[in-house]
């Protein structure tokens, strides 16, 4: 046993030395990275509190007292949007698919649905999501007809899945479109459906080439949930940042609703980019 430890290799002088000089560059960028930062973050807190202005802003952002009393009630807000977050996030990935699929539809049977399909997109990626806010959540109950909602949450949730669900379709229609025909090929000559195709060979692989672009609208669409308030919905963060506003007279609600979604959005870039990193793609969108 001792024998073999004894025998076991060990790193050549040379190698050593070159470990040993990859680890003292990687601290002496990261030490230069931290001071540039550090220095950078200075200069400009140092032009921020020496400016005019500072005092007024200071009292009408950054109010530590407003801060404390308006936390509570917009933190309670935020479940809302987070709920309203998880619902859209499914409802947009299930719409957003079925359009991506209608717009890969082969030959001229399937013209009726790609037509469709593009029309989706058009519409409601041109419309501005605000717009579309405002044309749901006071144009549907207009309507009157018999068994629409009238809750400005769901309304709001309907309007940020339309939205959303046409950005998805296009990124996984391009997932579709990457896979190789061979691959459908091969899978056509095994004796699959051209359902089964899509479904077991096809969709597998194209939503593991866009995962990184679909994290990316998860993430936009859990500061998106914030733009709900302007239906008037009383429970939601931004609503109560708005509310506290009015009472107070006083920014700094807007800015706590702001730290809030930051609290859940960063972490959330973070993950993003460590699936990505996991699923084998660099920060520029390519395979490693």
């Amino acid at each position: 046993m001792t024998d073999r430890a004894s025998t076991a290799w060990q790193p050549s002088v040379l190698e050593r030395e070159r470990r040993s000089y990859r680890r003292s560059r990687s601290r002496r960028s990261l030490g230069a990275a931290a001071a540039s930062t550090i220095i950078v973050a200075g200069l400009a807190t140092v032009a921020v509190v020496n400016a005019p202005g500072w005092n007024r802003v200071r009292d009408s952002f950054f109010n530590l007292d407003v801060a404390r009393t308006s936390l509570p009630d917009i933190a309670t807000g935020l479940l809302l949007n987070l709920e309203i977050f998880a619902a859209v996030a499914v409802a947009m990935m299930a719409v957003g698919l079925l359009v991506a699929v209608m717009r890969t539809l082969p030959g001229a049977v399937g013209w009726p649905l790609r037509a469709l399909g593009t029309a989706y997109v058009d519409i409601f990626r041109g419309v501005p999501l605000l717009v579309l806010l405002y044309l749901v959540g006071f144009g549907v109950p207009g309507l009157r007809l018999q068994g629409t909602p009238t809750d400005m949450a769901v309304l709001g949730g309907v309007a940020l899945t339309l939205s959303y669900s046409a950005y998805v379709a296009e990124v996984l229609r391009a997932g579709i479109e990457s896979v190789h025909p061979s691959q459908r090929a091969a899978a056509r000559s095994l004796g699959l459906s051209s359902s089964q195709t899509m479904r077991l060979v096809v969709l597998p692989q194209a939503v593991r080439r866009v995962v990184p672009a679909l994290l990316n609208d998860l993430v936009s669409l859990i500061k998106d949930s914030g733009l709900v308030s302007v239906l008037g919905i009383p429970l939601d963060a931004i609503r109560y940042a708005q509310i506290a506003q009015y009472d107070k007279a006083n920014y700094t609600p807007f800015v706590v609703a702001a730290v809030l979604f930051m609290l859940i959005t960063i972490p959330a870039t973070r993950l993003a980019d460590l699936v990505t990193r996991r699923f084998g793609y660099t920060s520029f969108g390519g395979h490693l």
